[in-house]
């Protein structure tokens, strides 16, 4: 009687529980099975380039996010592969352009290093730093509410990415919790710049209107003209959800979320969150106000802001006691009274 053929294995290594094990040597690649230790799933690897794609890390409606190993560099690097089905969809590529040309006009620390930006075997791929700790979105979601002085930390460094891509010339336009990844150490990094736009770019009247309704600014709505000031608003608008668990307006629909930014007063985050100080919430009401002239004109005032209500926090964590409320945090201010979604007018 003869022998079966032997079927081939590969050994490859479970991206949650790190079990080495055997997996079928004829799954394509990107296909995946069951982990045998921890039943997650674990991946058949797939070589684009120089990189070797290891493990999933999240999935959007264009492309998909992998953990990869660079084997010319010998260092782990995240690819972001468009999906086949839009790989030769123009706008959807010009989108993914976009994006890759937008990041790797600015380095800053706290936004994400773009490597390459490739087309190869029917794939177009981004290769970019790895950032997988995690977004603020899911902090918020874990805990309910972030940490104070955590919020204002990523807020102090956000606020700084955003100015150095404006000094850049360029707009964010989709800040939300969903785009500040963190990584290994901490750090926040700004991504997606799919929506990112020159600063000096005219505004078209009948364009539709991109972004996340919950977090957009009320000229954005009203196709008033884009400016730096729209991204205040919206990290401002992401802060005040990582500190009260809560989005600054919340309605039924995406139309009455979109009126409330646009007419409904804002209700202070240290009303929402008592735990939440009387700087930090009267800056963050400032970067929120309807009137783009009434909140902080220039990234420096926000930081400055942002800056102070960290120390009075500390103040009150390292003492035990209230910080002394003659201390103003934000200077000039008036007293304060999930997949990309998208709204078109």
């Amino acid at each position: 009687m003869e022998n079966s053929p032997r079927k081939s294995l590969k050994m490859v290594s479970c991206p949650a529980c790190q079990a080495k094990q055997f997996i079928p040597g004829d799954l394509a690649p990107l296909e995946r099975v069951a982990c045998t230790k921890c039943g997650k799933w674990v991946m058949m690897p797939m070589m684009l380039r120089q990189y070797e794609l290891r493990s999933e890390i999240a999935s959007g409606g264009m492309g998909t996010v992998y953990r990869a190993w660079d084997t010319a560099l010998h260092r782990e690097v995240a690819v972001k592969l468009m999906k086949k089905e839009f790989a030769e969809d123009e706008a959807a590529v010009n989108s993914f352009a976009v994006e890759a040309r937008a990041c790797a006009q600015v380095n800053h620390t706290n936004i994400i290093h773009i490597y390459t930006f490739d087309y190869h075997e029917g794939y177009r791929f981004l290769a970019m730093e790895i950032a997988d700790d995690g977004t603020l979105d899911s902090r918020i979601e874990k805990g309910g509410t972030v940490p104070e002085l955590d919020v204002l930390d990523t807020g102090i460094k956000v606020a700084g990415a955003l100015q150095a891509a404006l000094k850049r010339g360029l707009l964010h336009l989709d800040i939300k919790p969903g785009n500040i990844l963190f990584s290994d150490d901490g750090e926040p990094k700004v991504v997606d710049f799919g929506l990112a736009k020159k600063a000096d770019a005219e505004t078209d009247a009948y364009a539709p209107i991109f972004g996340t309704p919950y977090y957009i600014a009320p000229e954005r709505v009203r196709q008033e003209g884009d400016t730096f000031l729209c991204d205040i608003y919206s990290l401002a608008g992401t802060l005040y959800h990582a500190l009260t668990g809560h989005v600054p307006f919340e309605a039924p629909s995406v139309e009455d979320v979109v009126a409330a930014h646009l007419a409904i007063p804002l209700k202070p985050a240290s009303d929402v969150n008592a735990a939440v100080s009387r700087p930090t919430s009267d800056a963050l009401s400032r970067a929120m106000a309807k009137d783009p002239r009434e909140r902080f004109q220039s990234y420096d005032e926000f930081i400055m802001a942002l800056t102070a209500a960290r120390s009075q926090v500390l103040i009150r964590q390292l003492t035990g006691r209230e910080p002394d409320p003659g201390v103003v945090a934000t200077p000039g201010a008036a007293p304060a009274s999930p997949t990309r979604s998208w709204w078109r007018r």
